[in-house]
């Protein structure tokens, strides 16, 4: 299972892995929070006054899109996206919309997610880790949510009205944008004699909380990207498909960094780190 803010986040954040583990035999739903109604269209090509008019309906197609090439399940939440003002962080006094996600009492938030965890009885669960991945309300209350679910949905005093307990047995947060992988993809760039997108970051992001040391667990998947990159392509509204995204041609990506990666933040069963598989101790 694979908790997810907005659709998009799951082909973004780990879809090589769901693609590969499906293609493997496993049973991979992912868990929507919040339907993105209150998301920027990031694609110019979209921004249309018809599109912003039916901007739920579109990204729910979209994301039917990304579900049937990914080749999993996938459920609602049914929370409202939050929106992200600029200059929002947890700590500014910046509102946000009195109906959306953010705002939800975390009992009121993870009960759904209890739910599916009871009904689909997953082994392994991804999310984010405690910032979000970056600070946007919904990414953060993702993981709060995933939090109090992993913990509540084996306590069979907790949630009654979704029946028996069930306790997931691995919990992995996602990495995306470590410095070495950055380095990696940049390196590989300016080898091949074409111009790096990542140069600026590399100069002008702060790396003093570069997450990538706190990565347990590399999940080789390079045959699946161009499948991830058709799903991302599928959420028209918020990728542009000749974009930032996709400048690294397909052949570079999947020689300088042929994994998804993640970290293990808590098991129930023995593992060995470094993991290159998230059913390591389970299979």
């Amino acid at each position: 299972m694979a908790v997810h803010a907005h659709p998009d986040d799951e082909s973004s954040k780990g879809a090589a892995s769901m693609a590969r583990y499906v293609k493997e035999g496993v049973d991979v739903l992912v868990v929507t929070c919040t339907g993105g109604e209150r998301g920027s269209v990031l694609n110019a090509k979209m921004d249309r006054p018809e599109v912003w008019k039916n901007i739920t309906e579109i990204r729910a197609k979209e994301m039917e899109t990304a579900r049937e090439i990914l080749g999993i399940r996938q459920q609602w939440l049914g929370f409202v996206d939050s929106g992200l003002p600029e200059g929002w962080l947890p700590d500014s006094d910046i509102e946000l919309p009195e109906d959306c996600f953010y705002l939800k009492p975390i009992e009121v938030a993870a009960a759904p997610l209890v739910k599916f965890i009871r009904e689909f009885k997953p082994h392994v669960i991804t999310t984010y880790d405690e910032d979000g991945g970056y600070p946007h309300p919904d990414h953060i209350k993702t993981h709060e949510v995933t939090m109090e679910a992993w913990k509540a949905a084996g306590d069979g005093n907790r949630y009654q009205e979704f029946g028996e307990p069930w306790q997931p047995l691995k919990l992995y947060y996602h990495m995306s944008f470590g410095r070495q992988r950055v380095t990696a993809l940049h390196e590989a760039m300016v080898a091949a004699g074409l111009d790096s997108p990542y140069a600026e970051w590399l100069t002008e992001r702060d790396w003093t909380r570069d997450k990538g040391p706190r990565i347990t667990t590399r999940v080789e998947c390079a045959e699946y990207f161009p499948l991830r990159d058709d799903a991302l392509r599928a959420h028209a509204t918020q990728v542009d498909p000749d974009g930032f995204w996709f400048s690294v041609p397909m052949d570079v990506q999947q020689k300088a960094w042929p994994t998804e990666d993640f970290e293990l933040v808590e098991s129930r069963v023995e593992t060995v780190k470094p993991e290159d598989d998230l059913f390591a101790g389970l299979r």
